[in-house]
């Protein structure tokens, strides 16, 4: 029976192992060895397309996926009445990902912006693909877009709860692409705080605006995309 089981914990080990990722180069220079794909969804988040997913667009490094999906479980008690929805990542492989210039070794990943609709309820983004998936819309100067309206609240929490889970799992959040316009109303929120102490925000406008998505790249070590 003792030799049973050894086995069967051999078996759990190995498997365990072999989902590790090993990532190489910088998100926009490299590729990734053992991604895994982000869950489909849970109880307050979902992800923006199946047919997204059945392309492979949704893989991450197995470290990221564990540091976003504790953050959804942390959220489920900081924000309970939230729901999240996150965007594109990566391939099983990496590299080129277009139209993205980085998202290249599992490290980036791509969340549609919270809103609320006309009541106050929290909602999902529409993402299909007659706005492609979510990344033509643009909010008016008063964070509308159709009936949605941004909401910062949300946003901000999610963000604090992406870096207090990628310390909780010893790495860090490398930077947050959001539109610089938009974050001071970010920084205004209950958060404010702990964002400006913890959190590396662009300052500079993107190649597209990031009001509609923000961009999240994770701090965790590399190999040397020439080895």
């Amino acid at each position: 029976m003792n030799k049973y089981i050894s086995v069967l914990l051999l078996i759990f080990s190995s498997h365990s192992i072999a989902q590790q990722s090993t990532c190489f180069g910088t998100t926009s220079n490299g590729y990734i060895e053992n991604a895994v794909k982000l869950p489909a969804d849970g109880d307050n988040f979902v992800g923006y397309s199946t047919v997204a997913r059945i392309a492979g667009r949704t893989y991450v490094h197995s470290k990221v996926n564990d540091i976003v999906v504790d953050a959804y479980h942390w959220l489920e008690t900081e924000q309970p009445d939230k729901v999240y929805k996150y965007a594109e990542t990566g391939f099983a492989e990496g590299g080129q990902f277009k139209p993205h210039k980085t998202h290249r070794n599992g490290l980036s990943v791509d969340f549609m912006t919270p809103v609320v609709d006309a009541s106050g309820e929290s909602v999902h983004l529409p993402t299909h693909p007659f706005n492609k998936f979510g990344y033509e819309i643009e909010f008016d100067s008063n964070d509308r877009y159709e009936d949605y309206q941004i909401d910062y609240d949300a946003l901000a929490a999610h963000i604090v709860a992406l870096h207090k889970s990628a310390k909780k799992h010893g790495v860090d959040l490398w930077r947050v692409i959001f539109d610089p316009q938009l974050q001071p109303k970010l920084l205004a929120t209950n958060y404010g705080d702990y964002l400006k102490a913890h959190i590396q925000f662009s300052t500079k406008r993107s190649w597209v605006r990031h009001d509609e998505h923000y961009h999240v790249d994770f701090a965790i070590a590399c190999q040397d995309i020439n080895k």
